[in-house]
């Protein structure tokens, strides 16, 4: 009786599997690519370039006073007197900590700032491929990951150009 039960389901699920897969419609679309080619990702990207390049200046600066630091540390006499060593010693650590301190905000911040500047962009994709997916009567759309997707056919399309032409982009 079991085995007449699983038989018929077994014969029974590629036929549901090919009605449901019939009616359903699949999308894909290369979000790196059409983000790419947004202006205002090019204008969020020249930002980020702009406050790094300032970080990386300014990291520059405290980078020069730490190896004045060493190097002033490094050339004290053998006979300097120890309290003489150990302010110096001291002093260097707490420059060290302190270009730590800043190397790690500095990231902190750029992390921040490049959130805040893509997420409208990537609200503004999301809002063009939902409304290609709702035009299209599509049932699913995913990102295209060129270098992951190894072979896709019908009834899968790449909607790149749908979204692209919905932004505005060429």
């Amino acid at each position: 009786m079991i085995k007449k039960i699983l038989l018929a389901v077994a014969l029974i699920l590629p036929m549901l599997a090919s009605a449901q897969s019939a009616d359903m419609k699949i999308g894909l679309v290369d979000v790196n690519t059409v983000m790419s080619l947004m202006p205002e990702f090019a204008d969020a990207q020249a930002k980020l370039a702009e406050v790094s390049k300032k970080y990386d200046s300014e990291y520059s600066k405290l980078g020069e006073e730490m190896k004045r630091l060493y190097e002033e540390f490094s050339n004290m006499k053998e006979d300097e007197l120890p309290a003489i060593k150990e302010r110096k010693a001291r002093e260097l650590q707490d420059y060290q900590q302190k270009l730590q301190t800043f190397e790690q905000s500095a990231m902190q911040d750029l992390q921040r700032m490049q959130a805040e500047l893509m997420s409208p962009i990537q609200a503004k994709l999301q809002q063009a491929v939902e409304s290609v997916g709702r035009e299209g009567h599509y049932s699913l759309i995913q990102v295209k990951e060129p270098q992951l997707v190894l072979y896709f056919s019908s009834p899968v399309e790449d909607i790149t150009p749908q979204v692209k032409a919905k932004l505005g982009i060429n």
